[in-house]
């Protein structure tokens, strides 16, 4: 063994306890470092890489050079005031779990090795009845939204070969002629697996939505569906991106008595909604979905990368999937997880949300959603009392979309979100025509002090851009 690997070894549980001491220094830090650091003076492409050594100095020397060279660029995702994207952070419980993940580096794709298969199966099942699944439906776990997203329009597609007549999984995509995916205001991710899948992102068929909402229209939709007979695929939404606007999935799953579609729901983190009592109706008829997409790095916190992907027809995913070799598990009517999406390999995924909902239960979890929901209303009241500011859709749940009051020209925008980004971070979008920010409150640390904060910090920018 080369010399500084054996070294390590034996020193593991002391470079183990150095590592839990940097990663709980980074953690109690959180709260007073910037959430997003302004950027060195380097060139836009970054720092210069520095060259591989040629020989190493083993893993002490290498978190000594980490906490000097990137530790500091890195932003404060994982803290209360990184409202931009959807992005939670780790629970006390997923962090264990994920540095249990690496510690056991397990393959939880065979059940040739099958207690992954079954740890992740059992989380499945927690998840299902989280958002108040019924047993019909079963999952699968994927690195992400748009991977879960797609995996669900794979099998979408197989279906549409069941109903023609013909397997797109054998005969290619072409077998299918024009496709027709119908969407009101689709994630962007779903024109990129369209892509992907070979149906094309000119598949994707715009439906009008409701009046000054991003929720489709359920009687535009049932005109569409008659304009051009035959299966077609309907992507739903729970919850988009710019305003967690909600689909009615149930006005949508009764079309089904007239048209034959396919209905793929992206619930990424809208599904969370499940969880409150007071807000549980934003997500009912989940259920009738043929496929759900769930993003768990969001409101579940646990770390990247981790979804879940839901789908009534489990037959037809492993159609798409299959993979025959003789060191794989089998297919037969229980097939194992290799044969249920592109990745022949995972980590076990499932272990961190293992970990936090076996810590937290339904209860905590609840709590969390409950939180953020109250923070983003906190948020969004703040700002329409402000002159400064606009609103620009009501809070439904965990979004705030508001812009300059104004002149908000992306530019203008942009100065104010960087010169908030110490303190808070929001992502920039465009709604209705509108350049616009977004906060997206999803983490497990957030508070109403963090709002206060986050409230502040954009004041103080606004006045600077006027």
């Amino acid at each position: 063994m080369e010399r500084t690997l054996a070294t390590d070894l034996a020193r593991l549980p002391e470079l183990l306890e150095a590592t839990r001491r940097t990663a709980a220094d980074a953690l109690a830090a959180l709260d007073a470092r910037p959430v997003v650091p302004r950027p060195p003076a380097t060139p836009p492409q970054g720092p210069e890489p520095e060259p591989l050594p040629r020989r190493g100095s083993g893993t002490e020397s290498a978190l000594t050079a980490f906490a000097e060279r990137w530790a500091p660029r890195l932003s404060a995702s994982a803290g209360p005031r990184y409202l931009g994207f959807v992005t939670g952070g780790a629970t006390p419980a997923a962090i264990a779990g994920d540095w249990l993940t690496s510690v056991h580096d397990q393959n939880s794709n065979s059940a040739l090795d099958g207690a992954g298969q079954d740890l992740e199966r059992e989380t499945v099942t927690w998840l299902r009845d989280l958002f108040g699944l019924s047993d019909a439906h079963t999952g699968t776990f994927v690195s992400g939204a748009t991977m879960s997203n797609t995996t669900g329009l794979a099998i979408a597609r197989e279906w549409l070969g069941e109903r023609l007549g013909v397997s797109p999984s054998e005969d290619g995509a072409a077998a299918l002629g024009p496709v027709r995916v119908l969407s009101g205001a689709p994630h962007s991710s779903i024109a990129k697996a369209l892509s992907v899948l070979g149906l094309g992102r000119r598949s994707l068929v715009p439906v009008p939505t409701l009046p000054g909402r991003e929720a489709v229209d359920p009687a535009a939709l049932d005109r569409a569906l008659a304009d051009t007979p035959g299966p077609a695929v309907v992507v739903a939404n729970g919850g988009t991106v710019n305003t967690v606007d909600f689909d009615d999935l149930r006005a949508i799953a009764a079309l089904r008595e007239r048209h034959a579609f396919w209905l793929h729901t992206d619930a990424a983190f809208g599904a969370f909604a499940a969880l409150s009592p007071d807000h549980a109706h934003l997500a009912a008829g989940l259920d009738a979905s043929d496929s759900v997409c769930v993003d768990l790095h969001k409101w579940l916190n646990v770390p990247y990368d981790s979804a879940v992907q839901f789908t009534r027809r489990r037959d037809l995913q492993a159609r798409v999937f299959q993979n025959a070799a003789a060191y794989l598990g089998p297919l037969g009517e229980f097939p194992d997880l290799v044969h249920l999406t592109p990745e022949n390999s995972h980590r076990l995924r499932a272990l961190a949300a293992w970990f936090t909902l076996r810590a937290y239960g339904r209860e905590g979890h609840r709590e969390i959603v409950e939180r953020d929901i109250a923070c983003a209303k906190a948020l969004g009241s703040e700002l329409e009392q402000d002159p400064a500011f606009r609103l620009l859709a009501p809070v439904r749940l965990n979004v705030v979309c508001f812009t300059l009051a104004e002149d908000p020209t992306p530019a203008r925008l942009a100065a104010l979100r960087e010169a908030a980004q110490e303190e808070v971070f929001v992502t920039p979008t465009v709604y209705a025509g509108t350049p616009a920010l977004r906060a997206a409150f999803s983490n497990w640390r957030t508070t109403q002090a963090d709002v206060r904060r986050a409230v502040r910090a954009l004041r103080t920018a606004a006045k600077g851009t006027g």
